[in-house]
């Protein structure tokens, strides 16, 4: 294939690939590196199912040129665990049933993951703030309000 030579890294590992000058992130992280994690919900950046993160900022990466991230940091839901470890936004969501389809989770647990990296307190309406960027039609909000509050609780060292 003809294409763009794109070095990056992905949660941690330096990565090499080839992508189309028209391809998204997505379709890279999933088409091109098996990283199946970030969903396409919507493909218009509306939804946030497919929400990672590049050099630090939350991004759509449907809405991300793959040839893009060129020299960047790009973290993906399947960088957030630690081995068999779960980080605890993922242990909270489990606990609190924060999911049911599965398709808007690794969205939101990338969104919430940014908010308690910027902000480890956040208020009920600075989570709901923190997440409006990410669509969920199954379970309601509340369940993962509360899965963000607790498990930053647990991030903060504070008494569950």
């Amino acid at each position: 294939m003809n294409g763009i030579a794109v070095s990056t890294a992905i949660n941690g590992d330096d990565i090499e690939f080839l992508c189309r000058p028209e391809e998204t992130l997505l379709t890279v992280l999933r088409d091109r590196l098996g990283l199946m994690g970030a969903k396409e919900g919507c493909g218009t950046g509306d939804c946030g199912a497919c929400s990672v993160r590049v050099d630090g900022r939350l991004v759509c990466s449907c809405l991300v040129l793959g040839a893009e991230v060129q020299g960047q940091v790009v973290e993906t839901i399947e960088g957030m665990a630690s081995g068999d470890s779960l980080h605890p936004l993922q242990e909270k969501f489990l606990e609190h049933a924060a999911l049911q389809c599965g398709i808007c989770t690794p969205g939101f647990l990338m969104a919430a993951k940014d908010l308690l990296e910027r902000n480890p307190d956040p208020s009920e309406e600075e989570i709901r703030f923190g997440l409006a960027g990410n669509l969920c039609r199954c379970t309601g909000y509340d369940k993962i309000v509360r899965a963000v509050q607790d498990a930053a609780q647990v991030m903060r060292g504070d008494a569950a």
